[in-house]
């Protein structure tokens, strides 16, 4: 058995990860979604790192994956317990001293020129439940207060030294595919694992996402 930490994307909750929770305790496995203090306009990148620690607890040599803008954060905590694996899901990759506001820029990440949420993010999540994430992650999302965490220098001076997958979603339209394995192959020297999906791909395709994440587990 193995325990899953899943670290949320920015404007995102644990709630993200509903589906592909019950996909992973149905393969016996444990999770942990953690909700970071994104209303917390004083909590920088090592808090959000510390929240998640602190979530994990007792669970020993988690599996952390991590998504999208939560990139910053699944790194650092690997640097402050012990892990098993870190997984990206189509997630951002930072650079030592890169802030995310910097990175979108820094990365060269293509402007996808498309201004509804649903077509960006969500476009093969079934629409019923694509509006009650919009709308849960919506009203967290008018608490926000990220003005730290998103100017902070990423703090680490190097990528840690542990087993690190990166999963591109092909069908995609916030970070396309192309864009993906440069960026990859670029900050990380690997080539990510693909399946299709949107940047959502825990709620279009949760089924396929667990059968990844047992797979590559250590």
């Amino acid at each position: 058995m193995t325990t899953f930490v899943l670290i949320h994307g920015g404007g995102g909750s644990a709630f993200d990860w509903h589906l592909l929770e019950a996909e992973l305790h149905g393969r016996g496995h444990e999770t942990v979604a953690v909700d970071l203090p994104v209303s917390d306009p004083r909590a920088g990148l090592g808090d959000y790192a510390d929240a998640v620690v602190r979530a994990v607890g007792e669970h020993r040599r988690p599996v952390v994956v991590a998504h999208s803008w939560g990139g910053f954060v699944g790194p650092l905590v690997c640097t402050r317990t012990e892990v098993a694996a870190l997984v990206l899901v189509t997630a951002m990759i930072p650079s030592p001293g890169e802030t995310p506001d910097d990175w979108w820029a820094r990365s060269g990440r293509p402007s996808s020129d498309i201004d509804d949420r649903y077509e960006l993010y969500l476009h093969d999540v079934p629409h019923e439940l694509a509006q009650r994430v919009l709308a849960h992650d919506g009203a967290l999302a008018e608490k926000m207060s990220m003005e730290r965490a998103v100017r902070e220098p990423w703090p680490l001076a190097a990528w840690p030294d542990v087993p690190t997958k990166y999963l591109l979603c092909r069908d995609d339209r916030l970070f396309p595919p192309d864009f993906v394995r440069r960026h990859v192959k670029e900050r990380l020297g690997i080539i990510p694992d693909e399946m299709p999906g949107s940047h959502m791909a825990m709620l279009s395709r949760p089924g396929e996402l667990a059968d990844y994440l047992v797979q590559v587990q250590p």
